[in-house]
């Protein structure tokens, strides 16, 4: 999927000069999580059982689906049906991608790498959002929304087409002589479903991913919150860079240090939630900088998690339990855009600092020890 995309820095602006409220944004988000919910691991098997680069090409296609809509049919109704294409074709790509870096890696022997690449993709996704500012702005300036939605749906099907020339390595479990394509799609679902459940070692690093994934859902209000805290619609784009790259730094530290301590992960995310909370009270263009930092920290924190989950599969629906973990990811949406509805980014905080008090209990010394033995 794309990330190249000039429509993210402004989207929520779009929906709320459309006249949509906060509640109404809200309620659209919900849609986009619930579709998700219905959609993440019956997608997973798909991408297990048939093919995973496929599954990354559908969801480009998917994403521009869900822009076209958007585009053409601005207001309530295409939005939500927008949300709706982009969040059931998305679901094909949850976990495919690290799926397919993982077993690629494996292939060569060289799987201890994943952190180190995963943080430079993650880092990557994160600094694309510099050209996106900048092509958000100028094209804008040109056309306003009609003209930043369609180039953007350009840029989704140029990504999908790009997915296309992907490797993708053999499937096979370490444990077992089998191959992948031996297993039909409802057992495909079966083994990813009770790797995730079963074993406990993956069971505490999905519930983990999920908590961590699902905090990045704030990401969608931070547009909203630079032009509360006073920055102009035309200047948004700018000023809100300044998170992603942190989250850019974040990610790639994260893979240089992937064995940080469980401890040592939740006190580094309960001081990002602290300088949150901070920025939060002041509501000055200047909290920007204490959001960039909350982001920065966070980034590594899931990044670590993120490793941790991969090392500790052993079967061979890597993307299936993947997609367990995003399952669980779109359940902590529901709860960001509920913090956010109750009390804006204080609740975020509030939410933040549980999620962080809870990672010793789901990343303990056995989820380690299970990828290393």
């Amino acid at each position: 999927m794309s990330f190249v995309i000039p429509l993210y820095p402004l989207y929520a602006l779009l929906f709320a000069d459309t006249g949509l409220s906060d509640a109404d944004i809200s309620v659209l988000f919900v849609i986009w999580s619930g579709v998700g919910i219905v959609a993440e691991v019956p997608m997973g098997a798909v991408a297990d059982r048939f093919s995973r680069r496929h599954a990354m090409v559908a969801a480009g296609v998917g994403q521009a689906a869900g822009y076209v809509l958007w585009t053409a049919w601005p207001g309530y109704a295409g939005f939500a049906l927008g949300f709706v294409a982009w969040s059931l074709f998305g679901a094909l790509s949850s976990g495919t991608l690290e799926a397919l870096v993982y077993d690629g890696l494996a292939a060569v022997g060289a799987q201890s790498h994943y952190v180190t690449v995963l943080g430079r993709i993650r880092a990557a996704e994160l600094l694309s959002q510099l050209p996106n500012a900048a092509a958000a702005t100028l094209l804008f300036a040109v056309g306003g929304y009609p003209l930043v939605g369609w180039v953007s749906v350009g840029m989704c099907l140029c990504a999908a087409a790009l997915a296309t020339r992907l490797p993708e390595a053999p499937r096979s479990a370490p444990d077992s002589d089998d191959d992948a394509d031996d297993l039909g799609y409802f057992a495909t679902l079966r083994a990813g479903v009770a790797e995730a459940a079963a074993r406990p070692a993956v069971r505490g690093a999905v519930a983990a991913v999920a908590l961590l994934a699902g905090l990045d859902a704030f990401e969608e209000y931070f547009s909203l919150l630079a032009n509360e805290w006073g920055v102009p619609v035309i200047e948004v784009p700018f000023a809100v860079l300044v998170i992603p790259v942190a989250g850019a730094i974040g990610a790639a530290v994260g893979g240089r240090y992937g064995r940080l301590r469980p401890a040592l992960l939740c006190s580094i995310l309960a001081a990002g939630v602290v300088v949150l909370g901070a920025a939060g009270v002041l509501h000055r263009p200047i909290g920007l900088v204490g959001l960039g930092l909350f982001y920065g920290l966070y980034r590594l924190v899931w990044l670590v998690a993120d490793a941790r989950l991969q090392e500790s599969i052993t079967g061979r629906a890597r993307a299936t339990v993947t997609s367990v973990a995003e399952l669980g990811t779109e359940f902590t949406c529901l709860l960001v855009y509920a913090a956010w509805a109750v009390h804006q980014v204080i609740g975020i905080a509030v939410l933040g600092l549980a999620v962080a008090l809870l990672l010793p209990f789901c990343l303990r010394r056995r989820t380690v020890s299970a990828s290393r033995g």
